[in-house]
């Protein structure tokens, strides 16, 4: 039979006994206080003792920072959405549907501080045709616009619809927002394309969350449904 001399040990093999016998620290207590570790805030030596306490205290602020993170972002996210219930009131306000267009891109504008909003739309009735929101729209960017089932956010690629915002060249970011009747990932036909622009190459990162744009998007689209072939509009 081997004598215990004889075992290989490895770091595993003895890892595994101290799980297997927790009780073997109990009945040599002593060895706890003389186990001597490095410190993770420098070279010297420190008690097992004051080693897991910094472990601890570690722990405590790796934790702190994660609730900090998760209150500032409920924050933000409750900011978000009271601008888009003003925004929606403002919708609200408007009698005059000729007027909805502007109002729609102004207050979202000034609302969500966006530097460049423009919009276009389609398939509008007769007497919502033939203004700046009706104008200049391709086969090709409805077609882009059907394609899209959830906001895009990214650089200036040199879409068609960044020629719609007043000064395209200035534009770094930007997101494009379908409007469809509906939930904004519906397969449901576009009439419309909401174009947000900003100098700052990170407002409309592509890495970003969408679910807020979805919201202003179909918000948009059941405002501006109304101005639609058969939407009932005056």
């Amino acid at each position: 039979m081997n004598s215990l001399t004889d075992i290989a040990l490895t770091e595993e093999s003895i890892a595994d006994f101290l799980q297997q016998n927790p009780e073997f620290f109990e009945r040599h207590a002593e060895l706890l206080t003389g186990v001597r570790l490095i410190s993770g805030h420098g070279p010297r030596a420190v008690s097992l003792q004051e080693r897991q306490a910094e472990m601890l205290r570690e722990k405590i602020k790796g934790l702190e920072h994660r609730i900090m993170g998760m209150v500032r972002h409920g924050s933000e996210n409750a900011s978000i959405a009271n601008k888009i219930h003003q925004w929606t009131h403002a919708l609200v306000k408007v009698q005059d549907l000729r007027e909805l267009p502007h109002a729609l891109t102004a207050s979202l504008q000034h609302t969500f501080d966006v530097p460049q909003v423009a919009l276009r739309l389609w398939n509008v009735s007769g007497a919502h045709s033939g203004t700046v929101y009706t104008m200049g729209v391709s086969d090709d960017a409805k077609a882009f616009a059907a394609s899209l089932t959830m906001p895009f956010c990214g650089p200036n690629l040199g879409f068609e619809p960044t020629a719609w915002l007043p000064n395209p060249s200035e534009v770094q970011s930007m997101a494009l927002l379908t409007l469809r009747e509906g939930v904004n990932d519906s397969q449901a036909p576009a009439f419309g394309l909401l174009v947000l622009g900003s100098p700052d190459p990170l407002r409309f990162d592509a890495t970003m969350g969408t679910e807020f744009l979805a919201r202003i998007a179909e918000q948009a689209s059941a405002a501006l449904a109304r101005l639609r072939i058969g939407g009932g509009g005056n």
